[in-house]
């Protein structure tokens, strides 16, 4: 009786967001029909589905070059967050050395530094991938310190009494005590660097064959073409939901085999 429950609960994971989705839609659309709101103050999602078909091939230009900034911006954090992390545990000197530097690049507003990210960088892509890289970046390092820190001390006596190398302390007892910590983080990183590549993108203001999404949804606000904001920002959405649907998948295909957190739901 157990995989029919779980199968179920599944099913309404899915279908009880779908529909308050589709209500919600409903009920906008209802709404513009019923007070005749004008396409330029507030599109029905008709009009926005239309707007979507008829500029598509923008559009899906577009969300490449924001994802590719994405993902690369993405998969440098990763690289690099974890190194930084595994340096931290490594040395308590240099987690106190270097951490604080972290949040201040975590707490300094993207938009303030842009700009003269932009004016260092060669090229704008690479200084759009820098601003989301530095957005991205603090949750890995953060949640992976955490989590390479966060081990059981009966463990780790016992790795001692076993003369256990500081490698193998490592590689066998806190890097997989951090991996529930790690994909945490990447679920919130890889929407940190979509949010910081939009965010660049609207500072940048990049046209022509580098336009992104952000800077569609720009021009569409300077030429009143609202539908077609709403569909950039419907594909922005759509973007960091599949990101992060991404990230739970591959923590479930790293951790449902042997992670409590995983085995307890599936009893």
């Amino acid at each position: 009786m157990k995989a029919p429950l779980v199968h179920n609960e599944r099913f309404v994971q899915i279908f009880a967001p779908l529909m308050v989705g589709v209500f919600a839609l409903v009920c906008w659309q209802a709404a513009v029909v019923a007070w005749d709101i004008k396409p330029y103050v507030l599109p029905s999602p008709l009009a926005v589905g239309v707007s979507l078909i008829e500029n598509f091939g923008v559009l899906m230009h577009a969300l490449y070059i924001t994802l590719t900034i994405t993902v690369i911006a993405f998969l440098i954090a990763v690289v690099f967050g974890s190194a930084l992390a595994l340096l931290f545990v490594q040395s308590k000197w240099i987690e106190i050395s270097l951490f604080p530097y972290a949040i201040i690049m975590q707490v300094t507003p993207v938009v303030a530094i842009a700009p003269l990210i932009i004016i260092w960088a060669d090229d704008t892509t690479t200084a759009l991938i820098i601003c989301a890289v530095i957005i991205a970046i603090f949750p890995i390092i953060s949640n992976t310190t955490m989590g390479l820190r966060s081990v059981d001390p009966n463990l780790m006596n016992l790795f001692r009494m076993n003369r256990a190398s500081r490698w193998q302390i490592l590689t066998r007892l806190r890097i997989p005590s951090a991996l529930p910590y790690f994909f945490g983080g990447l679920r919130i990183s890889s929407g940190l660097a979509l949010i910081g590549a939009v965010v660049a993108e609207f500072v940048a203001g990049t046209g022509g064959a580098k336009a992104g999404l952000a800077y569609m949804i720009l021009q569409s606000g300077y030429t009143l073409q609202i539908p077609r904001m709403f569909a950039a920002l419907f594909l922005i959405t759509l973007t960091g939901i599949a990101l992060f649907a991404l990230m739970v998948w591959l923590s479930r295909l790293a951790l449902a085999s042997w992670h409590e957190s995983y085995l307890e739901n599936e009893q």
